[in-house]
């Protein structure tokens, strides 16, 4: 845990803000039980899959099409990993604070639903959500709970074709409708820009951060490692979301 001093400075800002972003990565649900994907001890550090190629080829775009059955085989693995996982009190404190103030919104890169799950509908879930299905060939739509049972690669029931997770896999574009809405959420300001379990090397991710240092507007990074951000942030916190985020919702309070 970090400094009072520090953690009352940050909830002074909290309280006075009324416009605040949260961008969330997977540092956010490792409280939860759901493992990092590239840090230490993440799912996929220092890992080639079985198959021998790296884990960004298997679940790309590309391989999806022409070898479906291998990228299902490392989305199912992923899926797994999250099963059962449940909002941590980090997720709780955000979707708190979103009911206290006009404006709070969550980009998060994660695709396990945890901040929907937790109250957060502000939401921006810029790599997409895992447990919504999609068919490729006529975009039939449907939620899934998990994968449990499934016959995978999965067909779709209505016209037979491939079904799909609603992610965006290596090598895909992201969704232009979620851009946007970050785009118009940053044209409309922020009060308060945090950064919360990301390493932030994507630019879309640490773009905000980045916005914010440019029109003076308070940032604060909450992570244990370090990130592309580390060194711009005005406030470091180097802890665990579900650790800091309760503690500064009680001071807030008061």
């Amino acid at each position: 845990m970090t400094d009072p001093e520090t953690l009352d400075e940050v909830a002074a800002l909290c309280r006075q803000a009324e416009r605040i972003l949260f961008v969330t990565g997977a540092g956010m649900s490792a409280d939860s039980g759901l493992p990092t994907y590239r840090g230490i001890g993440g799912l996929y550090h220092d890992r080639h899959t079985d198959e021998g190629v790296p884990i960004e080829v298997a679940l790309s775009g590309t391989m999806l099409m022409s070898r479906p059955e291998l990228t299902w085989k490392y989305l199912a693995e992923i899926e797994a990993a999250c099963r059962g996982a449940q909002p941590n009190a980090g997720h709780m404190a955000i979707a708190e604070l979103e009911r206290r103030k006009p404006r709070v919104m969550v980009l998060t890169q994660n695709v396990d639903g945890l901040h929907r799950a937790a109250g957060s509908h502000n939401l921006v879930e810029i790599h997409g959500n895992l447990h919504h299905l999609l068919c490729t060939e006529c975009d039939r739509g449907r939620p899934v709970e998990d994968f449990r049972g499934m016959q995978l690669p999965p067909a779709c029931p209505t016209c037979g074709g491939l079904m799909r997770p609603n992610v965006v896999l290596f090598g895909e574009e992201l969704p232009a409708s979620a851009l946007l809405r970050l785009e118009h959420a940053l044209e409309a300001g922020f009060d308060l820009v945090f950064s919360v379990g990301t390493t932030s090397v994507f630019p879309y991710i640490a773009a905000p951060v980045y916005w914010a240092r440019r029109v003076g507007v308070p940032t604060v990074e909450i992570n244990p490692g370090e990130s592309k951000v580390s060194g711009i942030v005005d406030f470091r916190i180097r802890a665990a979301a579900a650790q800091v985020l309760p503690a500064l919702l009680v001071r807030c309070s008061g």
